[in-house]
């Protein structure tokens, strides 16, 4: 049901990577003005497929939404007075706090390495995607995100911990990612989108080359000037020629925004169930 645009439905997806860009689109089309918060760590790569790059361009289109930046709590506010749109902030959680009562919380960061915040009480209905989230500590819904088992998490174990396998693509594992082997500023002067091939130089770490692992196609790479931590993917080939996608959402971003979306209404019918029981 559409709401009146003083009372837009407010939502705050933590990160701006191709899962939570995903996510927002799917609650766009379902009525939700959605913010969608930067975290540094890990960095996105996949930026032709998040609309992370609005930081730095003003605005970024992923299929038929186009997202724009704000800066500050008060642009927030004015623009949830509009109909359902994605903004992308430098913004933290708790500088969108204040701004007005959130109705969805989600943490889209799909952190590997740091403990998950308690999101539970910061908004009407909180959602943790990925590693390390339980209902029974730290969200109101969790919902895994490996491959073969997207999905809501029925009961109160937490989902499942990152294994460091990389899933495949085509029959290509973890070997068509290279990793920062250690902290440093990044330059590339490298496009997504770029047919590559195997000990191309595309880019430098503090100085040091970084070589594209096997030929293909481009599909994600840290933007230019970054500050990396050590240990995070730089680079993404995609080995798959024609089949090769790096822009646009892929299957596991819509099926695991499909289960976000998906866990909301649930919820809604359920307390549209408690208020009017039959």
């Amino acid at each position: 049901m559409p709401q009146p645009h003083d009372h837009q439905l407010f939502a705050v997806i933590l990160g701006t990577n191709e899962i939570a860009s995903a996510v927002a689109i799917q609650l766009v089309r379902a009525g939700y003005c959605v913010v969608l918060s930067h975290d540094p760590d890990p960095p996105v790569i996949r930026r032709k497929m998040a609309f992370h790059d609005a930081l730095f361009t003003d605005t970024m289109q992923i299929e038929d939404i186009v997202a724009e930046r704000v800066d500050g709590g008060v642009q927030v506010y004015q623009a949830l007075r509009r109909p359902p749109h994605v903004m992308v902030t430098w913004l933290g959680l708790l500088d969108l706090l204040p701004v007005r009562h959130i109705d969805l919380l989600i943490d889209a960061r799909l952190q590997k390495r740091r403990i998950t915040p308690d999101l539970r009480r910061l908004a009407h209905l909180t959602i943790g995607l990925g590693p390390g989230f339980s209902t029974n500590f730290n969200c109101d819904v969790a919902v895994e995100t490996r491959p073969g088992k997207i999905g809501l998490v029925a009961d109160t174990r937490w989902t499942d911990a990152a294994d460091g396998v990389a899933s495949a693509l085509g029959d290509v594992g973890a070997e068509r990612f290279v990793y920062s082997q250690f902290a440093g500023r990044w330059h590339t002067p490298v496009e997504i989108g770029t047919r590559v091939y195997r000990d191309l130089v595309l880019g430098h770490l503090s100085g040091v080359p970084l070589l594209a692992p096997r030929d293909g196609i481009l599909r994600g790479i840290v933007r230019d000037g970054s500050e990396v931590p050590a240990g995070v993917k730089l680079v993404e080939i995609d080995p798959r020629g024609r089949d090769a996608q790096w822009t646009g959402t892929d299957d596991r971003g819509r099926a695991i925004a499909s289960a976000t979306v998906a866990a909301v209404r649930l919820h809604a019918a359920r307390r549209t169930t408690q208020r009017n029981p039959a």
